[in-house]
């Protein structure tokens, strides 16, 4: 997905767990043609200069990503839209704040070893008193009075960090269901997730509770829906003939714009 947001606590998905369901769907799928055929654009493709978008990057993986992209558009529409439809009807505007709110303070655990790791004094300061004060005053998260006193939260993740190291991008890479990516960014996600597993098995949270197994399933679908929540994109709703080509592009900005920051 693009939107990527960027704050997309993408390694909270457990893999393991939903690649049956991935399978199931891939086999319920009822023909190989082109989702894009099922919903026609409002565009046509004269209308843009497909070859400048196209020669942009290689893209030496276009089968394997192309056909990715289309099992997480199907992903998307039988799964993650009706849960996230469900989750907007059920749960009242301000408790979804509260929950976004929440696991964004979470967040900023990366986000403070990462910009220690980028050697930004400033912004570890800024991320540390973040954490601390939304974790108290704001009640464990669920509100955001750091952001009242101009404390900016800053977005950082391992693959900002390898790009500070002078690590290029790599090839572009679609993963299943976290979307639009790249080999160093998929190789960011891999080491946050590592940090975010061995984190919370020192904290162990929810040993306590006799059920923390449960408690940690239910949190990680928590996090999952709410993610979805806050990202905007719909596949096939950008009316472009080849969006495939354009999702690439405009992932490409994003890594373009990392460099740059």
């Amino acid at each position: 997905m693009v939107g990527r947001e960027d704050d997309m606590f993408r390694y909270i998905i457990h893999f393991s767990i939903t690649l049956g369901l991935a399978l199931f769907l891939t086999g319920c799928a009822a023909s190989n043609a082109y989702i894009a055929s099922e919903i026609p654009p409002m565009h046509t493709v004269s209308e843009f200069s497909d070859d400048e978008i196209v020669s942009r990057t290689e893209d030496p993986w276009e089968g394997f990503n192309k056909s990715m992209y289309k099992f997480n558009y199907q992903f998307d529409r039988f799964v993650f839209l009706p849960a996230v439809s469900a989750y907007e009807t059920a749960v009242p505007r301000f408790a979804q704040t509260g929950v976004s709110n929440f696991f964004a303070n979470l967040g900023e655990v990366r986000n403070f070893y990462n910009c220690i790791l980028q050697a930004k004094g400033k912004k570890s300061l800024v991320t540390l008193g973040r954490f601390l004060t939304n974790s108290t005053i704001g009640i464990g998260g669920l509100f955001d009075p750091a952001s009242s006193f101009g404390w900016r939260r800053q977005r950082e993740d391992f693959d900002h960090t390898l790009e500070t190291w002078g690590v290029g991008t790599g090839r572009y890479l679609v993963l299943p269901l976290l979307g639009p990516s790249s080999v160093r960014n998929a190789s960011g996600i891999a080491v946050d997730g590592g940090v975010h597993g061995v984190i919370m098995g020192g904290i162990d949270p929810f040993g306590g509770t006799g059920a923390s197994s449960e408690i940690e399933r239910g949190t990680t679908a928590l996090e999952t829906v709410d993610l979805r929540h806050r990202e905007k994109f719909r596949y096939y709703e950008s009316d472009y003939p080849f969006e495939y080509y354009m999702v690439r592009f405009f992932s490409e900005k994003r890594e373009l714009k990392i460099g740059a920051d």
